[in-house]
């Protein structure tokens, strides 16, 4: 089954690629792998902002990791990389706007990890760091860049 069946099959429908906010692009490609940059959460075209720990819940702070997981495939695709072509997620940073005493980061980005699962399966899986921070830009919750591994089709 191709990634876009899977993606009907998901109902999934990838939001639009988002600019970026300075001076970087949002993919590079370099012996066979695709380095994407980090990755907001955007739902519904609103960009969740928050720190987890004071106000946003862990379920809403999944939602965004999960968001931020959809516009890593978007940047894929906007940088005409067929999805069918992605050969392994290799490792995500996951990085959590939270409080000092939070914990959860882990949680957190389970909702990116999970999505690279069940989009592409077992070539989903990855290595992963989640790391909690103090801010992030825009005053986003949660942001998350990939490093994914292409196949030469």
């Amino acid at each position: 089954m191709s990634i876009e069946a899977r993606l009907d099959e998901l109902g999934i429908v990838l939001p639009q690629a988002a600019a970026p906010v300075a001076s970087y692009v949002p993919v590079v490609v370099h012996g066979g792998f695709a380095h994407v940059s980090g990755q907001l959460p955007f739902i519904d075209g609103d960009l969740v902002k928050g720190r987890l720990g004071d106000d946003v819940s862990l379920e809403d702070g999944m939602a965004a990791a999960r968001a931020c997981g959809l516009m890593i495939l978007a940047q894929l695709k906007a940088a005409l990389i067929p999805l069918d072509r992605v050969d392994r997620v290799v490792k995500l940073g996951a990085f959590v706007n939270c409080s000092p005493d939070y914990t959860d980061q882990p949680k957190v980005a389970n909702g990116a990890s999970e999505l690279m699962f069940d989009v592409f399966g077992e070539k989903g899986r990855h290595a992963r760091a989640a790391v909690g921070v103090p801010a992030l830009p825009l005053g986003a919750a949660v942001e998350v860049d990939a490093i994914i591994a292409l196949s030469g089709d």
